[in-house]
């Protein structure tokens, strides 16, 4: 598996070995030691799946505290934008994001570190996607950042989004509150 550095230290896209013939491929998505290797010292405790339709922007979602995740995101069926937000306030990067496209046809994954909110958008007619959360889900932690903030400047290639109406009222950037950074 091949890790590859982003223009956000820490985030990486990972390359997994595909072995193909004519009944389809296998390939390792997920293998301790090469995490390891790479200086990355996680512990997946749960995993998650979502089936979304095209145009579905769902994020930008974090946990604060002491339930912050990381997480290591996959697709097993269609092509979605995943894109992760520096919330580290000491990070050279803070405020800024990586956007990688996930499919799977490239079956690409993202690894993202604690210390970043996440949202990924729909490209295909619909997407399965996968991960892993190095912490559990606590819905007293759960915090959000708005899709759509100028300040952020993400390109989601989506034009009418299918948001939820949690994600259409999450705060700004410039109003989160210190106490929910990193």
């Amino acid at each position: 598996m091949k890790f590859l550095p982003t223009n956000i230290a820490d985030v990486y896209i990972l390359e997994p070995e595909v072995y193909g013939d004519n009944r389809g491929y296998f390939m390792e998505t997920f293998r301790e030691v090469y995490f390891r290797r790479e200086g990355i010292d996680v512990r997946f405790v749960q995993d998650n799946s979502s089936l979304s339709g095209k145009g579905t922007i769902r994020g930008l979602h974090y946990q604060a505290g002491d339930a912050v995740q990381a997480k290591l995101m996959m697709v097993s069926r269609g092509v979605i934008l995943d894109v992760a937000v520096d919330l580290r306030q000491r990070s050279n990067t803070y405020g800024k994001h990586v956007s990688v496209l996930l499919s799977e046809d490239n079956h690409r994954q993202l690894y993202i570190p604690e210390g970043f909110a996440h949202g990924f958008a729909v490209l295909s007619h619909e997407a399965v996607i996968h991960y892993k959360c190095s912490r559990y889900y606590d819905p007293e932690r759960e915090r959000g950042l708005r899709w759509n903030d100028p300040y952020l400047g993400i390109d989601w290639m989506v034009t009418d989004p299918v948001l939820s109406e949690k994600d259409r009222i999450q705060p700004l950037f410039n109003e989160l509150r210190p106490g929910d950074l990193f």
